[in-house]
């Protein structure tokens, strides 16, 4: 073995001066995209494949799935339903959403049982609309049915939806409210448990 590599030079195959400038495969190229375009500008041949609507004149119909904008529903007084337990912020994968929970007044029935956000803002431009935050809720305080899709804007302030402008949000059927009851401090049907009892 005389550790020589054997090399094997393939020729490259001749082409001719049409081939070389590749006239033929642009023409039919550009016949193709010129058939698409008169196909889905005019019908030709069959229904259209444009996918464009003439917004705003038209709208499309969004399913019961569509994750809209954010909302977050009232009680019957107009108070927000969330208790500023956080649980929609820690599962936010984006970190779009800010609370700082404070207490109710000593007064109030739901002192030393829950807590209310003083603050709740979400940055609808970093949200991903996964929907983990509606999800993490145990107050079904937070949704994303109304139906809305993000307006457009080019002022950054514009895309933070603070607790006032999130309260003022009507879900798809024209209610701020939720259709998933429960028992509020104060009520009769309140079992009355709070943080000082602990359910003793």
């Amino acid at each position: 073995m005389s550790g020589k590599i054997g090399v094997k030079i393939i020729p490259r195959p001749g082409r001719t001066a049409g081939e070389q400038v590749f006239v033929k495969e642009i023409a039919k190229g550009l016949g193709l995209t010129l058939k698409r375009f008169f196909q889905n500008t005019l019908e030709v041949g069959g229904p259209s494949e444009i996918a464009t609507i003439s917004y705003p004149e038209e709208q499309e119909t969004y399913s019961e799935r569509f994750r809209g904008v954010h909302r977050l529903t009232q009680r019957d007084d107009g108070s927000p339903r969330c208790v500023a337990c956080l649980c929609c912020s820690t599962a936010c994968p984006a970190q779009c959403i800010h609370i700082e929970p404070a207490e109710y007044a000593a007064d109030d029935p739901r002192y030393g049982y829950e807590r209310y956000p003083e603050v709740f803002v979400i940055d609808e431009l970093r949200c991903i609309f996964c929907g983990f935050c509606v999800e993490a809720c145990p107050c079904d305080a937070i949704r994303m049915d109304s139906g809305l899709h993000m307006p457009p804007s080019t002022e950054r302030e514009h895309f933070l939806f603070d607790k006032e402008t999130l309260l003022s949000i009507p879900g798809r059927d024209g209610t701020y409210l939720t259709g998933n009851p429960r028992h509020e401090p104060g009520d009769e049907s309140h079992p009355g448990i709070d943080r000082e009892q602990g359910g003793h």
